[in-house]
C-alpha cells in the first residue's frame, strides 16, 4: 500500500516559489502594473522583474548593453523607459518576444547608428523616442517593421540625411510625426520629401538645421507654409537657411523671401498627391457625414482617417460606436458635439500604384440655435408692460390737479364773527390793549365771509 504524502506542504511550497517570482526587486518601487527602477545605478536588469508589469521605468541608471530577449518574460509590457542610461547600441533579438511594447523611450543615451534590426519584432510599437543621442545615422528600413508607428523623435542629433524613401504608406500608414528637427541636415532628397504620404509631409519637424539656400528647399517650404502645416508656423522664427553654405550669412528664409525671386514655385509640391480642403458646419446633436472624395479613381483604395479626438482611424480599428466608416472612405459621427470640431484628414491610398491622396475637412460644431422670439408677441408683451406702468403710476402720484376735492375749511358761526376784533389788529394799540391782544391770533375770514355772501 502506497502512502500518499500530504498534498497541503507541497501547495504551500508552490505558491512560495510562484511569489518568489513575482516578489519586486529590492532597489525598485512595484505598484499594480507599474515596476520603477529608476535612478537605482542598475548596470544590468535584475532577475525577477514581475512579469506582470505593463511600465517599466529603468531611466537614469548606467545601462551600457541589453542581452538578447531581456523582456520577453513580460508578456503584458506596454511602455518602457530607459532614457538618460549609456546604451551605445542594441544586439540582435533584444526586443524578442516583446511585441507587446506600444511605448519605447531611449533618449539621452549614446546611440550612433539606428540598425536595422533593432526594433524587430515590435509590431505594435506606436511612439519611439530617440532624441539627444549621437545618432548619425538611420539605416533604410529601421522603420518599416513598425507597422503601428505613429510618432518618431530623432531631434537633438547628429543626422545629416535620413532615408526618406523607406516610409510608405503601405509599412507605415498610422505615421503622423517625424521629428528631425536640432540635427545637422544641409540638403535632403526634396523630391523623397515631396512623395512623402500627406499625414508624414504635415507632421514632419525639420527647424534647427544647417540648410543650404536653394530653390527646391524653398519650393518645399513654400508650399508647406501655403497649407497652414503648423510644424513651420509653429517654428518660423527656426526655420534658417545660409546663403552660399556661409554660416554666418544665415536667414530665416520663411520671413526674407527676397532671396529667392528667381525661385520657381509654380509646381506643385507632389504629383501624386492632391489635397481637396473644405469646411463643414453643423449644430450640435446632427448627423455628420464627411466623404473622402479625392483625385484617386481605383476602385482597389484603402483608407485612413486622422480625427481630432480618437486619432487615426481605419475600418478595422475604430472602437467608438458614435462614430461609422464606410467601405468608400467616408466617415460618419452620429451625433455630433462641440468637442468634435477640427480637422479631419482622410488618406486614400492606391497600393498598387504606390499613389496618394489627401482630402481635408475642417468640421465646426455649433451650439443649436434658439428659435427667435415672434416679434408680435414681442410687440404685444411691450403694449401691456406699458399700459402697467402707466397705470400704477397714475394711482401711486398724489393728485395736485383742480378738479380734485380739498378738504373745507373749519366753519365759524356768524355770531362769532366780529368786525371790531378785525379792525383791531390794524388800529394802533394803546400799551393795556397790546397786553390783551398779546396771546391772540389773527385769523383771515375772507373765505368764510364769502361762501356766507354766496348763501
Amino acid at each position: 500500500m502506497i502512502c500518499m504524502a500530504n498534498p497541503i506542504p507541497i501547495l504551500v511550497l508552490l505558491c512560495l516559489l510562484h511569489s518568489t517570482e513575482e516578489t519586486c526587486p529590492s532597489m525598485c518601487l512595484c505598484t499594480s502594473d507599474t515596476v520603477s527602477c529608476s535612478s537605482s545605478g542598475l548596470t544590468k536588469l535584475p532577475k525577477l522583474l514581475p512579469t506582470f508589469s505593463i511600465t517599466l521605468d529603468l531611466n537614469h541608471n548606467h545601462f551600457s548593453w541589453l542581452r538578447a530577449g531581456s523582456f520577453s518574460r513580460m508578456s503584458r509590457l506596454e511602455t518602457l523607459r530607459m532614457a538618460h542610461n549609456q546604451l551605445t547600441g542594441l544586439i540582435y533579438g533584444v526586443f524578442e518576444n516583446a511585441s507587446s511594447i506600444r511605448y519605447l523611450d531611449l533618449s539621452s543615451n549614446k546611440l550612433k547608428v539606428v540598425e536595422q534590426h533593432y526594433f524587430h519584432g515590435l509590431w505594435r510599437l506606436e511612439e519611439l523616442i530617440l532624441f539627444n543621442n549621437k545618432i548619425t545615422q538611420v539605416e533604410p528600413g529601421t522603420l518599416s517593421s513598425l507597422s503601428s508607428l505613429k510618432k518618431a523623435y530623432f531631434s537633438l542629433n547628429q543626422l545629416t540625411n535620413f532615408p526618406f524613401f523607406s516610409i510608405q504608406d503601405h509599412s507605415q500608414p498610422f505615421l503622423t510625426m517625424l521629428d528631425l528637427s536640432s540635427n545637422h541636415i544641409t540638403r535632403l532628397p526634396w523630391e523623397d520629401v515631396k512623395a512623402l504620404p500627406g499625414l508624414v509631409q504635415r507632421g514632419l519637424f525639420l527647424h534647427n538645421n544647417s540648410f543650404i539656400c536653394d530653390c527646391s528647399m524653398y519650393s518645399v517650404f513654400w508650399h508647406w507654409d501655403l497649407r497652414g502645416f503648423d510644424t513651420l508656423r509653429d517654428f518660423m522664427e527656426e526655420h534658417t537657411c545660409s546663403i552660399y553654405g556661409d554660416p554666418r550669412a544665415s536667414i530665416q528664409f520663411l520671413r526674407h523671401t527676397r532671396f529667392f525671386n528667381n525661385c520657381s514655385v509654380e509646381k506643385a509640391v507632389s504629383q501624386p498627391m492632391t489635397v481637396l480642403l473644405s469646411k463643414v458646419f453643423v449644430s450640435e446633436g446632427q448627423r455628420v457625414k464627411l466623404d473622402c472624395q479625392t483625385s484617386l479613381s481605383s476602385t482597389n483604395l484603402s483608407f485612413t482617417w486622422l480625427s481630432p479626438k480618437q486619432g487615426v482611424i481605419t475600418q478595422y480599428n475604430i472602437n467608438d460606436t458614435a462614430m461609422r466608416m464606410f467601405a468608400n472612405g467616408t466617415l460618419e459621427i452620429h451625433t455630433a458635439k462641440v468637442n468634435d470640431s477640427g480637422l479631419y484628414v482622410c488618406t486614400a491610398m492606391d497600393i498598387m500604384q504606390a499613389l496618394n491622396a489627401t482630402r481635408e475637412i475642417n468640421v465646426t460644431v455649433l451650439f443649436p440655435v434658439a428659435e427667435p422670439f415672434n416679434t408680435g408677441y414681442t410687440t404685444l408683451l411691450g403694449c401691456v408692460v406699458t399700459m402697467v406702468l402707466i397705470l400704477i403710476y397714475l394711482y401711486s402720484t398724489p393728485c395736485r390737479c383742480s378738479c380734485c376735492k380739498q378738504p373745507k375749511p373749519p366753519v365759524i358761526s356768524a355770531a362769532a364773527y366780529d368786525p371790531g376784533n378785525l379792525t383791531s389788529v390794524f388800529s394802533p394799540c394803546t400799551g393795556d390793549q397790546q397786553k390783551i391782544h398779546k396771546n391772540k391770533h389773527v385769523a383771515f375770514l375772507q373765505p368764510m365771509l364769502s361762501e356766507q355772501g354766496l348763501e
